[in-house]
Protein backbone atom coordinates (compact mmCIF):
# COMPACT_ATOMS: atom_id res chain seq x y z
CA UNK A 1 0.00 0.00 0.00
CA UNK A 2 1.22 3.77 -0.88
CA UNK A 3 0.20 6.71 0.29
CA UNK A 4 -1.39 7.25 -2.90
CA UNK A 5 -3.68 4.49 -1.95
CA UNK A 6 -4.39 5.50 1.87
CA UNK A 7 -7.47 5.37 2.86
CA UNK A 8 -8.65 8.29 5.20
CA UNK A 9 -9.16 7.58 9.05
CA UNK A 10 -11.99 7.98 11.15
CA UNK A 11 -10.88 11.01 13.16
CA UNK A 12 -12.25 12.60 16.33
CA UNK A 13 -11.22 14.88 19.48
CA UNK A 14 -11.17 13.11 23.00
CA UNK A 15 -12.00 15.34 26.09
CA UNK A 16 -9.44 14.80 28.63
CA UNK A 17 -7.95 16.81 31.13
CA UNK A 18 -8.66 19.82 30.01
CA UNK A 19 -7.40 19.14 26.20
CA UNK A 20 -9.42 18.18 22.79
CA UNK A 21 -7.20 15.34 22.15
CA UNK A 22 -7.18 14.78 18.41
CA UNK A 23 -6.90 10.82 17.36
CA UNK A 24 -7.07 9.16 14.35
CA UNK A 25 -8.47 5.65 13.67
CA UNK A 26 -6.37 3.59 10.82
CA UNK A 27 -7.35 -0.01 9.57
CA UNK A 28 -9.85 -2.71 10.53
CA UNK A 29 -10.68 -4.20 13.88
CA UNK A 30 -13.43 -6.75 12.57
CA UNK A 31 -10.93 -9.60 13.98
CA UNK A 32 -10.60 -8.67 17.33
CA UNK A 33 -6.95 -8.55 17.49
CA UNK A 34 -5.27 -5.94 19.90
CA UNK A 35 -4.84 -2.57 18.24
CA UNK A 36 -1.68 -0.57 18.16
CA UNK A 37 -1.57 2.53 19.87
CA UNK A 38 0.96 5.25 17.99
CA UNK A 39 2.60 7.82 20.47
CA UNK A 40 4.80 10.28 18.39
CA UNK A 41 7.85 12.35 20.14
CA UNK A 42 8.15 15.54 20.77
CA UNK A 43 7.11 18.47 18.30
CA UNK A 44 6.47 15.85 15.90
CA UNK A 45 2.81 14.89 15.51
CA UNK A 46 0.85 12.07 13.99
CA UNK A 47 1.66 12.45 10.45
CA UNK A 48 5.28 13.90 11.17
CA UNK A 49 6.61 10.65 13.16
CA UNK A 50 3.85 7.94 11.31
CA UNK A 51 2.69 8.93 8.00
CA UNK A 52 4.86 6.87 6.22
CA UNK A 53 4.07 3.98 7.96
CA UNK A 54 0.33 3.74 8.89
CA UNK A 55 -0.54 2.41 5.68
CA UNK A 56 1.52 -1.06 6.40
CA UNK A 57 0.96 -0.73 10.16
CA UNK A 58 -2.98 -0.23 9.95
CA UNK A 59 -3.53 -3.16 6.69
CA UNK A 60 -5.01 -6.12 9.25
CA UNK A 61 -5.25 -4.26 12.30
CA UNK A 62 -6.74 -1.44 14.03
CA UNK A 63 -4.20 1.84 14.55
CA UNK A 64 -5.18 4.40 17.15
CA UNK A 65 -3.05 7.51 16.71
CA UNK A 66 -3.41 10.61 18.42
CA UNK A 67 -1.69 14.06 19.07
CA UNK A 68 0.04 15.15 22.41
CA UNK A 69 -0.56 18.15 24.32
CA UNK A 70 0.03 21.17 22.09
CA UNK A 71 0.96 19.03 19.05
CA UNK A 72 -0.45 18.23 16.04
CA UNK A 73 -4.50 19.25 16.12
CA UNK A 74 -4.12 19.07 19.79
CA UNK A 75 -4.92 22.04 21.66
CA UNK A 76 -2.34 23.48 24.48
CA UNK A 77 -3.23 24.19 28.00
CA UNK A 78 -0.99 26.53 30.98
CA UNK A 79 0.08 22.27 31.85
CA UNK A 80 3.67 21.46 31.79
CA UNK A 81 4.80 18.53 29.89
CA UNK A 82 5.49 15.76 31.59
CA UNK A 83 5.46 12.17 31.25
CA UNK A 84 2.70 11.18 34.03
CA UNK A 85 0.31 13.89 32.62
CA UNK A 86 0.41 12.44 29.31
CA UNK A 87 0.21 9.03 30.03
CA UNK A 88 -2.97 10.22 31.98
CA UNK A 89 -3.89 11.69 28.54
CA UNK A 90 -3.86 8.52 26.62
CA UNK A 91 -5.71 6.41 29.29
CA UNK A 92 -8.40 8.77 29.03
CA UNK A 93 -8.19 8.69 25.33
CA UNK A 94 -8.50 5.12 25.54
CA UNK A 95 -11.58 5.02 27.71
CA UNK A 96 -12.77 7.60 25.48
CA UNK A 97 -12.90 5.46 22.37
CA UNK A 98 -14.08 1.63 24.74
CA UNK A 99 -10.35 0.19 24.50
CA UNK A 100 -9.02 -1.42 27.57
CA UNK A 101 -6.04 -2.82 25.89
CA UNK A 102 -3.54 -1.89 22.98
CA UNK A 103 -0.34 -2.66 21.63
CA UNK A 104 1.92 0.44 22.30
CA UNK A 105 4.33 2.25 20.06
CA UNK A 106 6.31 5.24 21.47
CA UNK A 107 9.17 7.13 19.94
CA UNK A 108 11.11 9.38 22.57
CA UNK A 109 8.58 11.08 24.31
CA UNK A 110 5.93 8.72 23.24
CA UNK A 111 8.46 5.92 24.52
CA UNK A 112 8.66 7.46 27.59
CA UNK A 113 4.81 7.66 27.65
CA UNK A 114 4.64 3.93 26.65
CA UNK A 115 7.11 2.69 29.57
CA UNK A 116 4.89 4.71 31.61
CA UNK A 117 1.74 3.01 30.63
CA UNK A 118 4.11 -0.27 30.53
CA UNK A 119 4.73 0.12 33.83
CA UNK A 120 1.97 1.55 35.94
CA UNK A 121 -0.83 0.39 34.04
CA UNK A 122 0.09 -3.26 32.84
CA UNK A 123 -3.85 -4.57 32.39
CA UNK A 124 -3.66 -1.71 29.26
CA UNK A 125 -0.36 -3.09 27.15
CA UNK A 126 -0.23 -5.95 25.59
CA UNK A 127 2.89 -5.74 23.45
CA UNK A 128 5.83 -2.52 23.84
CA UNK A 129 7.94 -1.24 21.48
CA UNK A 130 10.03 1.83 22.83
CA UNK A 131 11.95 3.28 20.54
CA UNK A 132 14.97 6.08 20.66
CA UNK A 133 14.37 6.83 24.77
CA UNK A 134 16.37 5.64 27.91
CA UNK A 135 14.53 4.61 30.73
CA UNK A 136 16.94 6.86 33.14
CA UNK A 137 18.26 10.12 31.87
CA UNK A 138 22.09 8.39 32.30
CA UNK A 139 21.09 6.54 29.39
CA UNK A 140 21.71 9.70 26.89
CA UNK A 141 24.80 10.85 25.12
CA UNK A 142 23.33 14.51 26.02
CA UNK A 143 23.35 17.38 23.24
CA UNK A 144 19.75 16.96 22.51
CA UNK A 145 18.25 18.18 25.60
CA UNK A 146 20.72 21.29 25.54
CA UNK A 147 19.88 21.89 22.31
CA UNK A 148 16.15 21.76 22.83
CA UNK A 149 16.77 23.78 25.69
CA UNK A 150 18.37 26.83 23.46
CA UNK A 151 15.80 26.34 20.68
CA UNK A 152 13.90 29.35 19.39
CA UNK A 153 11.08 29.40 16.25
CA UNK A 154 13.15 31.32 14.29
CA UNK A 155 15.55 28.20 14.38
CA UNK A 156 13.68 25.43 13.03
CA UNK A 157 12.14 28.48 10.54
CA UNK A 158 11.13 26.30 7.00
CA UNK A 159 11.83 23.14 8.78
CA UNK A 160 8.40 20.75 8.10
CA UNK A 161 7.74 21.01 12.23
CA UNK A 162 7.00 24.24 12.08
CA UNK A 163 5.23 24.70 8.62
CA UNK A 164 3.13 21.14 10.10
CA UNK A 165 2.45 23.51 12.93
CA UNK A 166 1.54 26.22 11.75
CA UNK A 167 -0.91 24.07 9.11
CA UNK A 168 -2.46 22.53 11.36
CA UNK A 169 -2.22 23.50 15.14
CA UNK A 170 -5.43 25.12 16.81
CA UNK A 171 -3.39 28.18 17.86
CA UNK A 172 -1.18 28.38 14.47
CA UNK A 173 0.94 31.08 15.50
CA UNK A 174 4.86 31.48 16.56
CA UNK A 175 4.17 32.58 19.59
CA UNK A 176 2.21 29.61 20.71
CA UNK A 177 4.79 27.03 18.61
CA UNK A 178 7.52 29.50 20.84
CA UNK A 179 5.59 28.10 23.73
CA UNK A 180 5.67 24.23 22.83
CA UNK A 181 9.37 24.76 22.34
CA UNK A 182 10.13 25.97 25.60
CA UNK A 183 7.54 23.40 27.10
CA UNK A 184 9.60 20.84 25.46
CA UNK A 185 12.74 22.39 26.60
CA UNK A 186 11.78 21.42 30.49
CA UNK A 187 10.28 18.52 29.51
CA UNK A 188 9.86 16.05 32.56
CA UNK A 189 12.14 18.06 34.97
CA UNK A 190 12.42 16.03 38.41
CA UNK A 191 11.77 12.91 36.54
CA UNK A 192 14.48 10.34 37.52
CA UNK A 193 13.06 7.65 35.06
CA UNK A 194 12.56 3.87 36.12
CA UNK A 195 14.88 1.44 38.64
CA UNK A 196 15.75 -1.89 37.20
CA UNK A 197 13.58 -3.40 39.30
CA UNK A 198 10.49 -1.30 37.18
CA UNK A 199 12.14 -2.34 33.61
CA UNK A 200 12.72 -5.89 34.99
CA UNK A 201 9.23 -6.04 36.11
CA UNK A 202 7.00 -5.02 32.80
CA UNK A 203 4.40 -8.00 32.07
CA UNK A 204 4.42 -6.78 28.46
CA UNK A 205 7.27 -8.50 25.85
CA UNK A 206 9.23 -5.68 24.72
CA UNK A 207 10.88 -4.49 21.51
CA UNK A 208 13.17 -1.85 21.90
CA UNK A 209 14.74 0.56 18.57
CA UNK A 210 17.76 2.56 18.73
CA UNK A 211 19.84 4.48 16.20
CA UNK A 212 23.36 3.46 16.01
CA UNK A 213 24.00 7.12 16.69
CA UNK A 214 21.16 8.27 18.55
CA UNK A 215 20.77 10.13 21.61
CA UNK A 216 20.28 6.96 23.18
CA UNK A 217 23.60 5.12 24.16
CA UNK A 218 23.77 1.66 22.85
CA UNK A 219 25.30 0.03 25.90
CA UNK A 220 21.85 1.57 27.49
CA UNK A 221 19.79 0.53 24.87
CA UNK A 222 21.71 -2.83 25.62
CA UNK A 223 21.32 -3.19 29.34
CA UNK A 224 17.44 -2.42 28.66
CA UNK A 225 17.52 -5.87 26.76
CA UNK A 226 19.26 -7.55 29.25
CA UNK A 227 16.72 -6.52 32.26
CA UNK A 228 13.85 -7.38 29.54
CA UNK A 229 15.52 -10.85 29.87
CA UNK A 230 17.19 -10.81 26.13
CA UNK A 231 20.83 -10.96 25.41
CA UNK A 232 20.76 -14.85 25.43
CA UNK A 233 22.16 -17.50 22.86
CA UNK A 234 18.69 -18.20 21.34
CA UNK A 235 20.14 -20.99 19.64
CA UNK A 236 20.02 -23.09 23.04
CA UNK A 237 17.94 -20.86 25.21
CA UNK A 238 15.01 -19.83 22.79
CA UNK A 239 14.35 -16.21 21.33
CA UNK A 240 13.02 -14.14 23.98
CA UNK A 241 10.23 -12.44 24.12
CA UNK A 242 11.89 -8.97 24.57
CA UNK A 243 14.34 -7.86 21.33
CA UNK A 244 16.61 -5.41 19.97
CA UNK A 245 17.02 -3.21 16.71
CA UNK A 246 19.66 -1.33 16.21
CA UNK A 247 19.36 1.02 13.05
CA UNK A 248 22.43 1.46 11.15
CA UNK A 249 23.62 4.78 9.91
CA UNK A 250 20.70 6.48 12.34
CA UNK A 251 20.28 9.27 14.60
CA UNK A 252 17.65 10.51 16.76
CA UNK A 253 15.86 12.71 14.51
CA UNK A 254 15.41 10.46 11.82
CA UNK A 255 14.99 7.63 14.22
CA UNK A 256 12.01 6.28 12.12
CA UNK A 257 13.04 7.60 8.96
CA UNK A 258 13.95 4.02 7.43
CA UNK A 259 10.35 2.77 6.80
CA UNK A 260 11.35 -0.66 5.03
CA UNK A 261 13.36 -1.13 8.00
CA UNK A 262 11.10 -0.31 10.98
CA UNK A 263 8.12 -1.53 9.14
CA UNK A 264 9.34 -5.28 9.22
CA UNK A 265 11.06 -5.09 12.62
CA UNK A 266 7.69 -3.40 13.99
CA UNK A 267 4.89 -5.69 12.24
CA UNK A 268 7.39 -9.00 12.99
CA UNK A 269 7.17 -8.24 16.26
CA UNK A 270 4.11 -7.63 16.53
CA UNK A 271 2.63 -10.56 14.90
CA UNK A 272 5.15 -13.40 16.18
CA UNK A 273 2.66 -15.12 19.02
CA UNK A 274 3.87 -14.27 22.71
CA UNK A 275 5.12 -17.19 24.99
CA UNK A 276 2.73 -19.02 27.12
CA UNK A 277 5.24 -17.64 29.66
CA UNK A 278 7.10 -14.61 29.67
CA UNK A 279 11.33 -15.22 29.36
CA UNK A 280 11.00 -11.44 30.46
CA UNK A 281 10.02 -12.65 34.21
Amino acid sequence: MTDETRVAPEIGYASVNGLQMYYELHGDNGDGSTPLLLLHGGLFDIELQFGALIPSLSAGRRVIAADFQGHGRTNDTDRPLGTPDLASDVIGLLDHLGVDRVDVFGFSIGGAVALDLAINHPELVRKLIVSSVSFRPEGDRGGNVEAVAEMTVDMISGTPMEERYLAVSPHPDREHLQGLLDKLARYGAGEIGWSDEKIRGIAAPTLITVGDCDMVRLDHAVKFLQLRGGDVNGDFEGVPASQLAVFPGTTHFFGLARTDLVRDVVITFLDTPSPTASTDQ
